[in-house]
């Protein structure tokens, strides 16, 4: 009788796909990858879970291949927003997923605008857009232990994809002294810092950037403020209040909060002033672009303190080859009958597609992934969203195929 039962449940392995009858999820064997172009493939499945099933669709592109690269996605502006297909479709890209979490509601400020803009750091052709938000302002879900408000994911101007983490390193120079910026084209800033503002930030106010504090994203906004203009080196505004409007190329705008804020106030109109801003790497290779992203696969193995009871849509990045192959994922999880995954869930597929590290990006309703048809080459969302329509996002990651540079 042991022998027969010994005989069955080796039967059973056999003819079970891998990861079925385990308790965490695993990436199944519905799907195969197919050609979207030269290069890149595409590919759906199902995800078997504790709690139900989920429905995955991924996009692989191998760097390696000639004219095969990633890009950054966004609308021109940092605190802009618009659908993925939008933003996927005027470059040209083959396939695109949604990216930083971003301030969507200020129901704690009232008369405070949301400025749509992302939280965590941004890159674009190697120019520093943006840098990260205090830990506590960011919008969404908590990131992982160990995770921080800096990391990002990437791809060096060697071709190669990364984690990595930015810090801004930026002074205000002036007569008096110089002093450390808190802040670029962010939506909220550090407690008694000063930000710089420039053309890249947009047109949308600047006035929640002194909302909230280091602390919690719900405190009150600060009434202790001042702003300055400096074009060509030299102030050539004031005013106590945080401003909007675009700012023009050759200006930038600082604002303080607190002691920030009397640091500015001590600047008369006509004061030299020099602002100088970058986003420090912790890797020699200078990244050619990046976005806010948390990691959940390091080394091939899911980071510790990994949230395992909330299902939600998810969207990651996963990193074979090096960093030589990227692969794209996004998921169902609010609509039909897909379950949605937990970030620990999430983590392990990564990792079943092959991937040695990975990050998470914003989820839930912004849950997207759109990928070309090669038969149409019309650029569709494949998987079902939340009440069936794209949220408009601040920034995402293409992928492009082919030897034409992808379009601005």
């Amino acid at each position: 009788m042991d022998r027969l039962l010994r005989c069955v449940v080796a039967l059973v392995l056999a003819v079970v796909p891998a990861g079925l009858l385990a308790p965490s999820a695993r990436a199944g064997t519905d799907g195969k990858w197919a050609p979207l172009a030269p290069g890149v493939g595409y590919r759906e499945l199902t995800v078997r879970t504790p709690h139900g099933e989920a429905r995955v669709y991924a996009v692989r592109a191998d760097l390696r291949q000639p004219g095969v690269r990633a890009d950054l996605l966004f609308p021109g502006a940092v605190a802009a927003r618009a659908p993925l297909t939008r933003l996927a479709g005027a470059r040209g890209a083959v396939a695109a997923v949604n990216g930083d979490f971003f301030d969507i509601s200020e129901e704690q400020h009232p008369g405070v605008e949301a400025t749509g803009a992302p939280s965590g750091p941004a890159v674009y052709r190697g120019r520093a857009l943006k840098a990260a938000v205090p830990e506590a302002q960011r919008f969404g879900e908590r990131p992982p232990p160990g995770d921080d408000d800096r990391d990002v994911f990437g791809v060096g101007v060697d071709g190669v994809a990364r984690l990595d983490r930015l810090e801004l390193d930026g002074r205000l120079w002036t007569p008096d002294g110089d002093h450390p910026l808190g802040g670029l084209n962010q939506y909220a800033l550090p407690v008694g810092s000063i930000g710089a503002f420039t053309a890249d930030w947009g047109g949308a106010s600047r006035a929640r950037a002194v909302c909230g504090s280091d602390t919690s994203r719900a405190d009150p906004c600060s009434t202790d403020t001042w702003e300055v203009t400096v074009r060509h080196d030299r102030v050539v505004s004031a005013s106590p209040t945080p401003g909007g409007g675009p700012i023009p190329e050759d200006s930038t705008v600082l604002l303080g909060r607190e002691a920030g804020a009397r640091v500015l106030a001590g600047l008369p109109l006509g004061t030299p002033v020099v602002v100088t801003h970058r986003l420090a790497a912790t890797r020699p290779v200078p990244l050619a672009f990046a976005l806010g992203a948390y990691p959940v696969l390091r080394g091939g193995r899911p980071v510790p303190g990994l949230d395992t009871t909330r299902a939600e849509p998810r969207t990651a990045v996963g990193l074979a080859g090096g960093g030589r192959v990227v692969v794209l994922l996004s998921t169902d999880g609010r609509e039909g009958t897909s379950t949605g995954l937990t970030v620990a869930e999430l983590a392990r597929v990564v990792g079943d597609l092959g991937c040695r590290d990975g990050v998470f990006l914003d989820g839930g309703a912004s849950a997207t992934l759109a990928a070309r048809d090669p038969a149409t080459g019309v650029l569709t969302v494949r998987n079902r969203l939340d009440h069936g329509r794209e949220r408009p996002v601040p920034n995402g990651i293409g992928l492009f195929a082919g030897t034409d540079r992808p379009s601005d």
